[in-house]
């Protein structure tokens, strides 16, 4: 091996474990940082593309020019997204919003409801995004699930996101998209939630019991009401003298916040699924942490 393979293997060694945490000593930084501008384009036969290209990496990491968001989302292709609405829609709005200023790397493609006259259809129509009825209702209009299934593929939906729909998701589309549909709840599941548990009955119930604590949950969906793999949760206390409408504020004040902060890890692809199921959130920041 000539001198300059050693060198190169050497400052690789040194470059491979965490750079924020590492101790380069004086005379390979003082290499890599005076001439890495041209130290990065040699290649040696003997070493392997791939190698070349973490060299090239770590370099980088050492001249202190991380990685940035930018350059991750450029990466990862923006998804499609679909929202459920069954009233204002306040959550689909800020949805919508982080989408259009970028905090959230997808495009809200198509807005499904089954109340064609409420104020997130409405912003949806305002908006120029497509509104789909469904269920399909007595007078025969809206759709049928495979007819929603057909329909959202025609728009390569990747993630479906519930927020305040009051219709239970049927089989046929839980099926169809497996790990890829969230919905927001305005307790802390498990409790005070299944089949009833909308809105101010939610609030009312939690204020009666005594707890504490309140706040919103995300979580998968299944086949049943408010009872998939729970994916992140905020707290919220419950004061004293609250009334239902004082913590349902409170609460979805924090639900616009969660909600944008889930999506935008969704399509940043960074929920990761642990061994029993239980999934995780990988910081963005600090791919080592998770929510």
């Amino acid at each position: 091996m000539d001198a300059q393979s050693s060198l190169l293997r050497s400052q690789y060694t040194i470059c491979k474990p965490s750079i924020h945490n590492s101790i380069v000593p004086s005379y390979l930084s003082t290499t890599l940082v005076a001439s890495s501008r041209t130290r990065c384009s040699f290649a040696f036969s003997s070493l392997a593309t791939k190698t070349k290209l973490k060299f090239r990496a770590c370099v980088k990491e050492l001249q202190n020019e991380p990685v940035t968001e930018d350059d991750m989302k450029s990466k990862i292709r923006r998804k499609s997204l679909a929202v459920f609405v069954s009233g204002g829609g306040s959550n689909f709005k800020s949805l919508h919003e982080a989408a259009v200023n970028g905090f959230v790397h997808g495009d809200i493609n198509v807005l499904v409801t089954n109340k064609p006259d409420c104020g997130g259809a409405a912003y949806a129509r305002d908006n120029d995004i497509p509104v789909i009825l469904f269920p399909k209702s007595k007078d025969g209009s809206g759709l049928s699930p495979i007819d929603l299934v057909n329909e959202l593929r025609s728009y390569n939906v990747d993630f479906i996101l519930l927020a305040g729909f009051l219709k239970l998701i049927p089989a046929e589309l839980v099926q169809a998209f497996p790990r890829s549909i969230l919905n927001i709840h305005p307790s802390l599941l498990p409790a005070f939630g299944g089949k009833g548990f909308y809105g101010t009955k939610v609030h009312k119930a939690v204020i009666s019991s005594g707890a504490r604590f309140s706040g919103p949950t995300i979580h998968y969906v299944d086949e049943e009401y408010d009872r998939g793999r729970i994916l992140a949760q905020r707290i919220v206390p419950v004061l004293p003298n609250d009334t239902a409408e004082e913590l349902a504020g409170r609460v979805l004040h924090e639900e616009h916040k969660l909600y944008r902060e889930v999506v935008a890890a969704l399509c940043e692809e960074r929920i990761m699924w642990r061994e029993d199921g239980v999934p995780l959130i990988q910081s963005r920041e600090n791919p080592e942490l998770y929510m």
